[in-house]
């Protein structure tokens, strides 16, 4: 495919996307599976007959995607309000993927009888909650939550895609390399975790105070100091073998709160960034997968996503916030937010990336999960809170 053609065809899918987001609101169809089907159709089973199979290409587009979401969710994010859930909300991230993981692992491994390696791989995988799809799907509703429970998913979910990150490539060097320790693992997490920390509180305070003491000479030039921003911490957070996704969301967050000229402008700008590196991350994932294979792993995948749903995720919510002030409602809620999305799928292309014995089945396993997540809990999480009672209530004027 040309360059002339290749444009044009991009240029009309990202139409598509824009257009179709209307059936998010008329509808409630997630924006998520509108844009991973149009990239199936467009795919090599599909009408579009576009043959993509690079999954070390996607691995690449999927991060960088990744990299301005999550920065953009820092920024939406008020201090004021994560400030007090960030204990609980770091537990729910570290604490709670690793026992999502761990339950869902035993189902996997002793019921649905799926070999060692490849159930330990979809456990870590699948274990966090995604970003994009809890960010969507919290903004799209019409009324607001109770409580601190929105910043507290919000902050959950954009903090611990690092932990299922980490575990997951951590897991498959360890599956991959005899010489590999659960204890590197461990030391690997804890390393990461702190040099993220570090570098994104660095590059936070740094960018705010630049801003707040320099004006740029055009306004236009705001946006293209985020975008820099974000590349650079992310880069140098890495080169330094700390986690760049943590140092992003926090350099997001403390910036999204600074005071500086045209901070508005610079965060809408983003707002629109992330919907394009969402659109795009999606179809390039749609169009990695064979919509003929995915028959093969739907018993599966249902089994995995209805334990996610109703036993692994409750339980390590329940554990993660005993004694905390949340209601059991509360508790309910939280457990059902537990979205899955991109992230998942972009994980699942590392073991395809290192060839790792039965990699499509575990990626068409997981992409089945992820829909199956989407379809059923984001379909239903309005509907959810308003059962248990968690929206606010509109005072009525005479």
């Amino acid at each position: 495919m040309n360059l002339t053609l290749l444009l044009g065809v991009s240029g009309i899918l990202l139409l598509f996307c824009v257009f179709a987001n209307r059936l998010t609101d008329r509808y409630g169809i997630p924006a998520l599976l509108i844009f991973l089907g149009l990239g199936m159709l467009s795919g090599s089973d599909g009408v579009g007959q576009i043959q993509f199979y690079d999954a070390k290409l996607a691995n690449h587009i999927g991060t960088t995607a990744l990299i301005f979401i999550i920065f953009t969710g820092g920024m939406e994010t008020r201090w004021s309000d994560a400030r007090k859930i960030i204990v609980r909300g770091s537990v729910l991230a570290t604490a709670g993927v690793i026992l999502t993981a761990l339950f869902l692992y035993l189902c996997t491994h002793y019921i649905l009888r799926l070999p060692h390696e490849i159930a330990l791989l979809l456990s870590v995988i699948v274990s966090s909650t995604d970003a994009p799809a809890v960010f969507s799907a919290l903004r799209s509703q019409k009324q607001e939550l109770q409580t601190t429970l929105k910043p507290l998913l919000e902050f959950e979910s954009g903090s611990n895609d690092p932990m299922a990150i980490v575990l997951s490539i951590g897991v498959t060097q360890l599956l991959s390399d005899s010489g590999f320790s659960g204890g590197e693992l461990f030391f690997n997490f804890i390393f990461q975790m702190i040099l993220g920390t570090f570098f994104g509180i660095l590059a936070g305070k740094t960018a705010a105070y630049i801003l707040s003491k320099f004006k740029l000479d055009y306004i236009g030039l705001y946006p293209v100091f985020g975008v820099g921003l974000a590349m650079v911490t992310y880069s140098l957070t890495q080169v330094a073998w700390g986690n760049g996704f943590l140092a992003v969301y926090l350099c997001g967050i403390i910036l999204g709160n600074a005071g500086f000229r045209h901070r508005r402008h610079l965060i809408r700008f983003h707002d629109s960034l992330s919907w394009m590196m969402q659109i795009g991350m999606f179809l390039i994932l749609g169009l990695l997968v064979n919509p003929s294979e995915l028959g093969n792993v739907f018993g599966i995948s249902f089994g995995c996503a209805v334990f996610l749903m109703f036993i692994a995720r409750p339980l390590a919510v329940f554990i993660c916030l005993h004694k905390s002030t949340y209601t059991t409602k509360e508790k309910i809620f939280i457990s059902w937010a537990g979205l899955k999305g991109a992230v998942p799928i972009i994980l699942a292309t590392y073991p395809l990336i290192s060839n790792f014995p039965n990699s499509q089945f575990l990626f068409n396993a997981i992409f089945v999960i992820v829909i199956i997540s989407v379809l059923i809990q984001g379909q239903t999480l309005s509907f959810v809170a308003k059962k248990l009672n968690l929206y606010k209530k509109t005072e009525k004027t005479e």
